[in-house]
């Protein structure tokens, strides 16, 4: 008998901005019995349910990723299922809400449209349920459209994505054609009927679709032969296939990652949505089938202790989904409201009650469990305890996104989430004196709830300034804190968040000495500073090379946090400084005369000389852009791009629109929206997201320079 974690789904709905997400989300409530109407995501209604914040339904866009918990009933009588669904945005700008929701999912329902196919986003999406081993399904949504060609779409999975797709359906007939679906598996045709789409009729196949059933359902079943040698010699003696079979394989090839199923419909229209629901519960994992591994903190200090290092010092346990082991669950969002914090949590394994003390393992700190909330987008219900596989929220706690809780006596951490760099920065501030608390209060709110969302402040300017992933995304914090918290504020220029890096080798050989009254400070330092490359993931990487003790081993830490303290303003401009490998290979210091302090400033002061001398580069972020257009204007776009800096990486043409990759300058990018509308009458869109640095050209380094300088002169004057 199956347990009842088994009969668990947690999914996430994840794709291109405007391939129907949402849409999709929304007929999953409805067909559910979950909602009892569905509403659009543009329109006059109300708005979908799952973008219930006013700014979504005005725009038509998903902000924040939300959660909810369905019951589904699957069709073929295997059980009743319980999916915990999050709907996450679409657009680049809010990445970290799908990276985070994907963080603690178990599959993932990846939507492409059938005209668009595979898009910018859709690759980023793709790249973030690899980097968290997620297993999905794609469903080919919009089949309705003009020009949807499933055929196509399912190609470019294969080329673009570098997955191996399965179509287990064929559609009948596409865009204002599009009667229903073939399931290759049953070879029957389906139909969705009523008024809603709520009937699923299953009739015989079409003699028009025969052939080209038959033949999609052998390619199918010899795909899948790939990964089962059973399988293959059945196909070769040509006998029965059995229907129980073709679903276990599937299933466990989509849960090695073989295999992504491809599925198609039309959520708008109410075709497709069931059988995708079915399919998410007999091909996704439960919690049961998924492997998590914590780092046991405790044994890892003592292996370090003992003086083991890298991996090999990390001691990894595996979690188990029973209730009764102690508690490890993940908290991986928080949303600040009126009467405290909300944090979404899933739990890995043990159970969590209201009213009990647990351990957060990264403060190494213990907090009561005062509110256990069951969340449907904005409403909520109470609950008294969730279990393993459960996604809820927790009421007033003080964490923040990929802390660990833990019960009994262990320490774990589980592995956090990946937090993209800003690449945007404005300076706000408050359009009226007595707004400073309410925009003080907001922006914390905001960088407490949101890692890519940064507050700074400038020490020469006192501005204070907001880094983001795009203008988009400032843009809806500045409108939140205008809405949510009634205070109008007045925005700089958005500025590129430039960053520095050496491009050459510099030995160094730095004294520190200072004698006043009393005892002085003395510290020697000797190595090499030599640039990592603009293609390196580190920032600062410090090798201690010392030997015999020239340098104490507790002063050895304060020069690298010395020199990591410089690094915040580099010589050229006043940026960030990244890229920066540094050997310390010798040094001395004073029995009397040395000290920790004096370790630092040396490291700081060090860094500072040396960088002067490294031939210092700017490096700028490089967007990657892709412009949907009609035909004609394709000549005079790549000529744009091309006068913006950017390189034309490859064209495509759907039907009469053409689609257009590049590799921009954010930069030359701010006011593109504007200029692309007008260049082509709004006929054309773009989705635009960030794909790395680069060295700035040294003529445009000049100008950056200088104008920085300028801006600097100019602020010092007033």
């Amino acid at each position: 008998m199956s347990s009842p974690l088994a009969f668990i789904r947690n999914l996430g709905i994840s794709a291109h901005i405007d391939s129907g997400k949402t849409t999709l989300s929304e007929r999953i409530l409805f067909y559910s019995g979950r909602i009892h109407k569905m509403n659009e995501v543009k329109g006059d209604g109300d708005g979908a349910t799952m973008d219930f914040m006013d700014l979504e339904k005005e725009r038509g866009i998903t902000i924040t990723s939300a959660a909810t918990q369905v019951k589904w009933k699957e069709r073929e009588g295997r059980g009743d299922f319980t999916i915990n669904l999050i709907d996450t945005p679409g657009h680049v700008d809010f990445t970290v809400e799908v990276e985070r929701s994907l963080r603690v999912l178990d599959g993932a329902v990846l939507v492409l449209c059938a005209v668009g196919g595979v898009q910018s986003q859709s690759l980023t999406v793709d790249r973030q349920m690899k980097r968290y081993g997620i297993p999905r399904i794609a469903f080919i949504n919009k089949m309705d459209r003009t020009g949807a060609d499933s055929a196509k779409v399912i190609k470019q999975i294969k080329e673009k994505l570098g997955i191996v797709p399965l179509p287990i359906q064929l559609p009948m007939g596409s865009g204002a054609q599009f009667e229903g679906i073939i399931d290759l598996i049953k070879m029957r045709a389906l139909y969705f009927e009523g008024k809603q789409g709520e009937t699923v009729r299953s009739e015989p196949i079409p003699e028009d679709y025969a052939d080209a059933a038959q033949a999609a359902r052998t390619e199918m079943l010899e795909n899948l032969s790939m990964f089962d040698d059973n399988l293959m010699t059945a196909l070769l003696e040509e006998a029965q296939i059995d229907e129980l079979e073709i679903h276990r394989l599937i299933r466990e090839a989509t849960l090695a990652r073989e295999i992504v199923p491809v599925m198609l419909g039309t959520a708008f229209k109410n075709k497709g949505v069931q059988e995708l629901i079915d399919a998410v519960c007999r091909y996704l994992p439960s919690p049961e089938d998924r492997q998590i591994k914590a780092t046991d903190l405790v044994a890892t200090r003592k292996a370090k202790d003992a003086g083991e290092s890298g991996d090999e010092a990390i001691k990894k346990v595996d979690l188990t989904t029973e209730t009764d082991k102690p508690l490890v669950a993940m908290a991986f969002k928080t949303v600040v409201e009126a009467f405290g914090q909300l944090t979404y949590t899933r739990i890995y394994q043990g159970t969590l009650k209201k009213g009990e003390t647990y351990l957060n393992s990264r403060m190494d700190k213990s907090t009561r469990i005062g509110r256990l909330l069951r969340m449907h987008a904005d409403d909520r219900e109470d609950i008294d305890s969730a279990g393993p596989g459960d996604i809820i929220a927790v009421v007033g706690v003080d964490c923040a996104s990929g802390d660990t809780f833990c019960g009994g006596d262990v320490s774990y951490a589980l592995e956090s989430i990946y937090v993209p760099e800003p690449v945007i920065r404005l300076s706000i501030q408050p359009a009226q004196r007595d707004g400073a608390d309410k925009l003080g209060k907001a922006l914390e709110r905001f960088r407490r709830e949101d890692p890519t969302f940064r507050v700074m402040s400038d020490p020469e300017t006192n501005e204070t300034i907001i880094a983001g992933m795009g203008q988009l995304h400032l843009e809806i914090y500045v409108e939140r804190i205008k809405r949510e918290y009634k205070c109008d504020t007045i925005v700089g220029e958005p500025k590129v968040a430039y960053r520095e890096t050496p491009t050459k080798q510099v030995e160094f050989n730095f004294k520190h000495k200072k004698q006043t009254g009393g005892s002085g400070q003395y510290a020697h330092i000797v190595g090499v500073l030599s640039p990592l490359g603009e293609d390196a993931t580190e920032t600062f990487l410090f090798e201690n090379e010392v030997t015999q003790g020239r340098i104490p081993k507790d002063f050895i830490p304060p020069v690298e946090y010395g020199m990591g303290r410089a690094l915040v303003k580099g010589p050229l401009s006043e940026c960030e400084v990244v890229g920066v490998r540094v050997q310390l290979q010798d040094g001395s210091y004073h029995d009397v005369d040395s000290s920790q302090m004096s370790f630092e400033v040396a490291g700081f002061n060090c860094m500072r000389e040396t960088l002067q001398k490294a031939g210092m580069a700017l490096l700028e972020p490089i967007m990657k852009l892709e412009v949907e257009t009609p035909d004609e204007y394709t000549g005079s776009l790549t000529g744009h791009l091309s006068s913006k800096r950017g390189v034309i990486t490859g064209t495509d043409t759907r039907g009469n629109v053409t689609v257009i990759n590049a590799e921009v300058p954010l930069a030359s990018m701010f006011d593109y929206a504007n200029e692309l509308r007008s260049m082509t009458q709004g006929k054309a869109g773009f989705s635009m997201e960030f794909s790395r640095y680069k060295q700035v050209p040294r003529s445009i380094q000049e100008e950056v320079v200088e104008r920085r300088a300028r801006e600097k002169k100019e602020r010092a004057a007033s």
